[in-house]
């Protein structure tokens, strides 16, 4: 009997010391010499290099999973351009070569150096994870964020390239003339002489009747088939993509899918194009005709570092000693722009 009350009193002097402690990391003698193991106490997690390691393991887990599942839109219409430094010079965009006849000595074309350069910007998205939460083990509020980090980070190309099209009405090109505009430079191809070509309309997208279906889409269509190069010969432009804002996106589905129009007329349209729609386009009457079916496309996505998970796990680095926070996010560093004007027209749709 007394050494069974001798062993419940041992027995319940630990309980205590376990209730009172905090929980401490266990050390383990070990042939390569000791090693601490992270254990959950009543305390809740023991802060330490094994600990941190095993919930960024995870928090970067989510956020690739998220990052691969996310949509994206940006290379429906754009080209991705690899940038190996600061910035990249676009001024081939101006005198891009074309075959020609070779008769006595070749012709050289000169590029014109800093016509049109895309300088990459730094990006990020950071979240801080509270010491306290992981010594509690309050750690499921951030796998959504890690979701949400790395949703974010698929959609940065995409948030880059929709700001070039919101500005294509007000933002110079290669050119120097506004990306959508009435006066690009160009030549007369039959005499030779420079003139004023536009890719920049004013009329409503429209699937109400044929008439009005050809002022808008058929006048765009038209006129991007016509355009030439800087020597006067057809670019022989294939419009394929039509963008548009969600406010037009039915009407952009009635000119790509339905067999007549709304006065019962056949449609001309059908078939002829993919609708692509976006959110983050600003304008409701603002739509977009593009050809995506040359090397070159209308808009450009320059990536100089893709985006790649970061992480601050350092228990000696001043976040952790001032605030008790460690770190996790994104960074990428890139940028977007514009690539040939003649593989775009661009209507404000405002009449």
């Amino acid at each position: 009997m007394k050494k069974l009350t001798s062993f419940l009193g041992l027995l319940g002097l630990f309980a205590l010391a376990v209730i009172l402690c905090p929980a401490k990391a266990v050390v383990l003698a070990h042939d390569a010499g000791p090693r601490v193991l992270p254990f959950i106490g009543l305390g809740g997690l023991i802060v330490n290099a094994g600990t941190l390691q095993n919930i960024f393991t995870n928090l970067k887990a989510t956020f690739n999973k998220a990052f691969e599942a996310a949509p994206s839109t940006w290379e429906k219409i754009a080209m991705k351009v690899t940038s190996t430094g600061s910035q990249n010079d676009y001024a081939w965009l101006e005198n891009f070569p074309k075959m020609r006849r070779w008769v006595g000595d070749k012709v050289m074309k000169a590029l014109k150096a800093g016509k049109y350069v895309l300088v990459n910007e730094d990006f990020e998205a950071t979240v801080s994870v509270k010491r306290n939460h992981i010594e509690d083990d309050n750690l499921g509020i951030y796998g959504p964020q890690a979701q949400s980090a790395g949703f974010s980070a698929k959609q940065w190309p995409d948030e880059l390239v929709m700001e070039k099209v919101n500005g294509a009405f007000t933002t110079v090109c290669f050119d120097g003339q506004y990306f959508c505009d009435t006066d690009h430079p160009g030549i007369d191809p039959v005499t030779g002489a420079a003139v004023s070509v536009s890719n920049k309309g004013t009329a409503a997208l429209s699937c109400a009747s044929l008439a009005a279906a050809q002022a808008s889409l058929g006048a765009a269509r038209t006129a991007m088939k016509k355009f030439r190069d800087d020597e006067g010969r057809p670019l022989n432009i294939t419009p394929n993509v039509l963008l548009v804002p969600p406010a037009l996106e039915d009407t952009a589905s009635v000119l790509a899918n339905n067999e007549r129009l709304e006065d019962g007329k056949q449609n001309p349209y059908k078939g002829t194009f993919a609708v692509v729609c976006d959110a983050r386009l600003t304008s409701d009457t603002a739509w977009f005709l593009l050809d995506t079916t040359k090397p070159v496309r209308p808009f450009i996505f320059q990536e100089r570092k893709g985006a790649n998970f970061v992480q601050q796990t350092d228990m000696s680095a001043d976040d952790v000693f001032k605030r008790g926070e460690f770190n996790f996010g994104v960074e990428a560093r890139g940028a977007a722009g514009y690539g040939f004007w003649q593989l775009c027209y661009g209507s404000t749709g405002q009449g």
